[in-house]
């Protein structure tokens, strides 16, 4: 008789073993979500985009297999980058939020709420800046994000001996480290735990990489241990290394094949980078890059392509079999449109970002027009064509990069095709 109730009883729960089987595959059927956000990096600084003066090998790879779009367009500096993608909004549209400041009435609307809410774990690495944290240290996790390792922002150094933000706390033992491999391993440890937990996961990776180092503390930070700061080719450097360590921790974790991997930028290169400190003086030197046989000069912070054209490239070996380029049009509220249409989360209302998931499977995004803004000024645009909200209607350079021509009047039928599109889209953005 005992022999017999200790049979049905493992029956019993192998039964019930098998009955829980399908709910965890399903749930971590969804895909995984690794978005890698560099700081400070225009379209220029990848050879994959005819840029010439720094090496990167893993983006250009991850481009030769997945997709590369050529015309992603941010805001020209990254507060409002960041507004945009957490929120699917445009700054203007949620109020304008001050630097270093995120709307509390947007709180439980951001990007990783929203995927909580379907399932996912979330985490955030790097940069924040949406807060000062030695002000309000909980602030990542109302935002969403179940973890988070980023630097303090404005009260310490963010590459060597960082200063970090860990989880609500003042994260101790990072002398002598490196502050962008501490962020990448975070994120690693995160992806491991999600994997245990049977879930899947939204990995931010907002890096430090190519930012300069902070400028505004009584004295300058640490250089590195070859006696000064990385200048902006050693980081662009970096940066693609760090790229090329998450891609290798996927494939080591057998996570890569169901894993999207989106890699874009906040704003285009800066005009001007700090090179080294001199007592406590902070030297900068100027920023110019090669294009396509072109030598330019970084122009974040402006509206022209220097400052807001990005790099954005899409890898997804369970979906994309082969590389290819894009010519659609995205900006930077399509990818909470887009990471929710990913994760089969409850689309939201009132967003501006329209979700580019058609186009990773092939056909077209529907957006026709992309935005961006700069305090007072903002304009819409096509691949060609520009018009600001002052009424400026441009033709942009496909070969100079920040060259904009007035056009003029009377207009061909391309052009006039173009006003008529982009005057229809402003309609409601100049509400």
């Amino acid at each position: 008789m005992r022999r017999f109730i200790t049979t049905m009883t493992c029956g019993f729960l192998f039964f019930l073993l098998l009955c829980s089987l399908p709910i965890a595959i399903a749930e971590n059927s969804k895909p995984n979500i690794l978005f890698v956000l560099a700081d400070d990096v225009g379209y220029e600084g990848l050879n994959c985009y005819g840029g010439e003066s720094y090496n990167t090998p893993q983006l250009d790879a991850l481009a030769s297999d997945g997709i590369q779009a050529m015309h992603c367009y941010s805001m020209p500096v990254c507060h409002p980058t960041r507004i945009s993608l957490l929120t699917g909004c445009y700054p203007k549209d949620i109020g304008s939020p001050k630097w270093g400041s995120f709307p509390k009435s947007f709180e439980k609307k951001t990007l990783a709420n929203a995927l909580k809410s379907s399932g996912y774990t979330t985490a955030v690495a790097g940069k924040w800046q949406l807060t000062l944290l030695k002000d309000d240290p909980e602030q990542p996790f109302r935002l969403g994000f179940d973890d988070f390792c980023v630097f303090g922002w404005h009260e310490g150094p963010r590459y060597h001996d960082p200063m970090i933000y860990e989880n609500g706390t003042v994260r101790s033992g990072t002398k002598g480290k490196f502050g962008p491999d501490l962020y990448r391993e975070f994120l690693e440890g995160h992806m491991v735990n999600a994997q245990k937990k049977n879930k899947p996961f939204f990995a931010f990776y907002s890096m430090a990489l190519c930012h300069d180092v902070t400028d505004d503390l009584k004295k300058p930070v640490p250089v590195s241990p070859s006696g000064k700061y990385l200048d902006y080719r050693e980081m662009v450097v970096e940066m693609d290394r760090q790229v090329g360590l998450l891609v290798d921790f996927l494939k080591k974790e057998g996570l890569r094949k169901n894993t999207l991997l989106v890699f874009v930028a906040d704003n285009g290169t800066p005009s001007r980078f700090i090179a080294y400190p001199d007592g406590n003086k902070l030297i900068k030197e100027p920023i110019f890059s090669i294009l396509n046989g072109k030598k330019i000069q970084g122009g974040k912070g402006k509206l022209d392509d220097t400052g807001t054209r990005v790099p954005l490239i899409i890898n997804w070996p369970s979906t994309l079999t082969s590389g290819r380029k894009t010519d659609d049009l995205i900006d930077m509220s399509d990818f909470f449109a887009t990471f929710i249409d990913v994760a089969g989360a409850k689309k939201k209302d009132n967003i501006n970002g329209v979700s580019f998931l058609p186009m990773i499977k092939g056909n077209k995004s529907p957006r026709q027009w992309a935005y961006s803004e700069s305090k007072k000024r903002s304009w819409v645009r096509t691949k060609d064509y520009k018009l600001y909200n002052n009424g400026f209607f441009a033709e942009v350079s496909s070969t100079e990069p920040g060259k904009e021509t007035k056009v003029s009047r009377p207009l061909n039928t391309q052009q006039k095709t173009a006003f008529q599109l982009l005057s229809e889209a402003y309609k409601p953005l100049l509400k």
